[in-house]
């Protein structure tokens, strides 16, 4: 009874994201009154659906005044080809609906236009390169296949770590490879990932490939989420919140696109070079950033743009999104 009980709440939670997603349609192209308030000298704004709640981010641009349909579109225009494995589940008002939540703490809506438009493109490059079925000759180009799943195709285990049993625990015939946006392997990750958006993934990891604003809302959790107390965001390090210790000086960490892959892969990416693991997310990067208008060039020096010779925060840590 108990757990019928927990299926249906879970069940109303996923049909309310998808009428979140059906809001987005309907409200997008409508006139949204923006409230300001002032509190101690700074501006607050709420800006309904998409900017909900007093927040100074929503004093600023949101998502949908600077990246439109058309957009998203030509960033992943091989998604629904034939040959994708993920035809007609990731679309535009999905990732919108998904995003609103997070805009008032600063997604997308932090700093002047560029910055933003910055964000969009870096969190959607990590999306982009974890999510692609490009290859060198792929038709249209390597960089045009993100998005082109929504889960591991042949997963070689279960990926339940009993160490967390405790906190974590699996659930019996559930298993926990890679779904997602950003890819979340491990029942840790889905027991996290789920008290954040109070969805019960341990129990139901299927969710996130049934769902795809449920999928977006996860990636950009993790994006805008610490690994660990007292360490970044990959949000943070990328906007410039984040100032570098003297230790993080010394390791060659700086705020900037390339601490956002050390952040979120650790030393799976970082720390060896230019290897092409490496290369990939951040090629990814600026063909987004060429695509949006703003250009490469704004990306800025090697030293920032990758993280080659960074010493990873957490070194082979599980934590990390994609181990």
């Amino acid at each position: 009874m108990e757990r019928a009980k927990r299926n249906a709440v879970l069940a109303i939670a996923l049909v309310v994201l998808a009428v979140a997603a059906a809001r987005v349609e309907a409200q997008e192209n409508s006139d949204v009154k923006t409230l300001v308030k002032y509190k101690r000298g700074k501006k607050y704004c709420d800006k309904g659906w998409e900017c909900k709640g007093w927040s100074i981010y929503c004093c600023n641009l949101t998502i949908t005044d600077y990246f439109q349909t058309y957009q998203f579109e030509n960033l992943f225009s091989k998604r629904n080809t034939p040959v994708a494995h993920a035809v007609g589940f990731w679309d535009y008002h999905s990732f919108i609906a998904a995003a609103a939540l997070f805009e008032p703490q600063g997604f997308g809506t932090t700093g002047n236009k560029t910055m933003q438009m910055m964000e969009i493109a870096a969190f959607l490059g990590h999306v982009g390169s974890k999510t692609s079925c490009g290859y060198g000759v792929a038709t249209g180009g390597p960089l045009a296949w993100g998005l082109c799943y929504n889960h591991e195709m042949s997963p070689m285990q279960s990926y339940c770590d009993e160490y967390f049993k405790l906190t974590y625990p699996c659930t019996p015939g559930a298993e926990y490879y890679g779904r997602g946006a950003i890819p979340i392997f491990w029942n840790y990750n889905y027991g996290a990932v789920g008290e954040a958006l109070k969805v019960d993934l341990l129990s139901h990891p299927e969710y996130i490939e049934q769902n795809a604003t449920l999928a977006f809302q996860a990636a950009i959790w993790r994006w805008m989420t610490p690994i660990k107390k007292y360490q970044p965001s990959a949000h943070d390090a990328f906007v410039g919140n984040w100032k570098p210790t003297k230790n993080d000086t010394m390791e060659n960490r700086v705020p900037g696109f390339g601490t956002t892959m050390n952040i979120l892969y650790g030393d799976g990416v970082c720390g060896q070079g230019d290897v092409d693991t490496m290369n990939n997310i951040v090629s990814h990067y600026m063909y987004y950033l060429d695509l949006l208008g703003v250009g490469r060039e704004e990306a800025g020096p090697h030293e920032l743009l990758t993280c080659a010779e960074q010493v990873p925060f957490n070194p082979s840590s599980k934590a990390a999104s994609s181990t």
